[in-house]
């Protein structure tokens, strides 16, 4: 009688258990975490994997968090590889799962469909607020307004040496490349109203060989002055070995080319990272859309190169900062005009009168400007 009461009490203290919801203890902490990371290359391209990367470095170091934690897929395509990739850290526990290329959403949206209770996060993205899940996310940076005082540097530098002809070596005929270039063109415009500028795209968005040719060919096109959206530091390296200048994206290239670059765009993607690790642990829903800025420390730019760069430089750019960060300084600003090409091949136009505005990475997080300025040449 004692053996069965025994066992009858063991069975309800079981289903009691099974019935309770999770303890405290089985509750995922920052001790517990775990995060996931898909990069299209490797840090080795000291450009936007690099850059990336960093980022999560900085966020472990903020929070804390061990190597054991963080597992990171470099060099995975933007094809069924990303698939594979994102089933692996699932596989591994990951809680968090962060996509950093463009071409990542569409799995990433299906993974995030297929698994409500890991949260997907996606860089360049522009689908998660029409996906309908509370699990995907889109982030980006407003690095536009970065890039306005990398531009600010061309366009003085250009006045020193005398040659109004920017080119840049852009990826993609995408509105995240289009909006870069067209805000680095126009900063550079604000202290140079003569600069016109050449784009030259290579289609891919880390191929150093071809960043070097299409850098070569705008340099041999008459540009005294590159800068680029793409992933490595061969744009950089062509400018020393040409004679020409430069100005980077995503790390500071100095150290590659000393007598030629100038400055970089970069960003710190931390910001987000502890955002939305800290803002998952604390219960809450991570954003739709996310967008870091100047203020936040999201984008900047990376130190001048004050051997060469032009005569009151520094003060030019903390000034236009100032005033960005304040609210009076409009990057796309009217008057302003431009037509381009959608997804979908129809064609886009806007018009800006004086006074007017367009509020990039205002509500969404993904860059939207897909238009082409007067002085913007395509010629690649």
């Amino acid at each position: 009688m004692r053996k069965f009461l025994a066992v009858l009490l063991s069975m309800m203290v079981f289903a009691s258990l099974a019935m309770l919801p999770a303890s405290a203890e089985e509750a995922v902490t920052m001790d517990t975490i775990k995060l996931g990371f898909i990069h299209v290359s490797d840090p080795s391209d000291m450009g936007y994997t690099y850059n990336h990367d960093l980022g999560t470095q900085h966020m472990k170091e903020a929070l804390g968090l061990r190597d054991d934690q963080i597992v990171n897929k470099y060099n995975v395509p933007e094809d069924n590889a990303c698939a594979d990739a994102i089933q692996e850290l699932l596989d591994d526990g990951c809680n968090i799962i962060f996509g950093t290329s463009f071409g990542f959403e569409n799995y990433m949206l299906a993974a995030a469909a297929e698994n409500p209770d890991v949260e997907f996060c996606h860089a360049t993205g522009f689908q998660a607020a029409g996906s309908g899940l509370a699990n995907m996310h889109n982030y980006f940076g407003k690095i536009f307004q970065a890039r306005y005082l990398s531009g600010i540097v061309a366009g003085l530098k250009s006045l020193e040496i005398g040659n109004n002809q920017l080119g840049y070596v852009a990826a993609m005929p995408f509105a995240e490349v289009i909006s870069g270039y067209t805000s680095f063109y126009l900063g550079a415009k604000s202290v140079n109203p003569d600069v016109t500028m050449k784009v030259g795209y290579t289609n891919s968005w880390n191929d150093p060989i071809m960043e070097a040719q299409v850098a070569k060919s705008l340099i041999d096109a008459g540009c005294g002055i590159i800068s680029q959206h793409c992933d490595s530091t061969a744009p950089a390296t062509t400018a020393e070995a040409s004679g020409a200048f430069h100005v980077g994206y995503n790390s500071s290239m100095i150290a590659v080319a000393p007598n030629a670059s100038l400055t970089s765009a970069v960003w710190d993607w931390s910001k987000y990272l502890v955002f939305a690790v800290e803002t998952y642990l604390a219960g809450e829903p991570i954003p739709t859309d996310w967008a870091g800025d100047l203020e936040s420390g999201m984008c900047m730019l990376s130190d001048l190169n004050t051997a060469i760069v032009a005569e009151g430089t520094a003060e030019a750019v903390e000034a236009a900062k100032a005033a960005i960060i304040s609210g009076d300084l409009k990057v796309f600003a009217g008057p302003l005009s431009g037509s381009g090409t959608n997804f979908d091949g129809s064609t886009a136009t806007i018009e800006l009168a004086a006074g007017e505005s367009f509020d990039e990475s205002g509500t969404a997080s993904a860059p939207s400007w897909n238009y082409i300025i007067d002085g913007v040449e395509i010629v690649q």
